[in-house]
């Protein structure tokens, strides 16, 4: 199954969502965002024929990536030669997009796997037509991981730094200290609609990153709490695992769960 929703946020903001799912409803759908010709993210490899429409119905000028993922990079190198549009971003980006490494089975399955393309290191600032983007290095879902600002219209385009209030899984490598300290960080501007690529929130954006932000800290808190007891890792995980996590672990084969922002947590304490 396959969803394509073309959608208009704000007047300024053109959201296109797409998902996969080899049977049934797609696992996670994904949101790439046009802003004038800037687009920002560009979803998965399996949707290429549905990105690369429409990108040839519309302007593109530049392509800012929020991190190496392949459900934000996968249609890159498509667009670069189709638009011959530039691809911006952080230069850790840069070199895992110029050297492409194996993903997992489910990777493959839910995103397909992104072609190497050639990624620009950011400039302090990126500007097109009327915007300006203000990229934020925002570590912690992945150490490549950049947010941008516009800070006119109050637009955080956040990537994977959100994806919801009180999310139930971490990635294996994800590190929750550098999480907490990347929020911290956005938090000291001024936004109100929030565009993750995934989970847009188009009012009181901010709020809903500042009660990431509480969750985070309180399970690193309960974490901290548990270790001064003297309880070992699987005695933590044990009493603060909610089980909601166990499609997505056994479906990842453990690459995503609970357990893992327990054990980041654990050696962040």
């Amino acid at each position: 199954m396959k969803i394509v929703n073309k959608q208009r946020f704000n007047p300024l903001v053109t959201a296109l969502e797409l998902g996969y799912g080899i049977i049934g409803r797609p696992l996670m759908n994904v949101y790439c965002y046009l802003v004038g010709d800037t687009l920002i993210d560009c979803c998965q490899t399996r949707m290429a024929s549905e990105m690369k429409s429409f990108v040839l119905s519309h302007r593109i000028g530049q392509l800012l990536l929020t991190h190496h993922h392949e459900d934000h990079s996968g249609n890159a190198a498509m667009i670069a030669k189709t638009c011959g549009a530039p691809v911006w971003g952080h230069p850790l980006t840069a070199r895992k997009m110029g050297h492409i490494r194996p993903i997992l089975p489910y990777q493959h399955i839910v995103w397909g796997q992104s072609r190497p393309v050639a990624v620009s290191p950011l400039p302090e600032a990126v500007s097109a037509d009327e915007f300006s983007f203000l990229p934020i290095h925002t570590p912690g879902h992945s150490k490549d991981h950049t947010v941008y600002l516009e800070a006119q219209h109050g637009w955080l385009f956040s990537g994977d730094l959100y994806l919801g209030d009180r999310i139930k899984f971490f990635r294996s490598d994800e590190k929750i200290d550098q999480q907490i300290r990347s929020l911290k960080n956005v938090l000291k501007y001024d936004f109100d609609q929030l565009f993750c690529a995934h989970n847009p929130v188009l009012s009181k954006g901010r709020q809903r990153l500042c009660r990431k932000l509480a969750y985070l800290e309180d399970v690193a808190g309960a974490v901290g709490l548990l270790l001064i007891k003297g309880l070992t890792e699987k005695e933590i995980i044990r009493q603060l695992d909610h089980r909601q996590d166990r499609f997505i672990k056994f479906f990842t084969m453990g690459n995503a769960s609970f357990a893992n922002m327990i054990r980041s947590a654990i050696r962040a304490a």
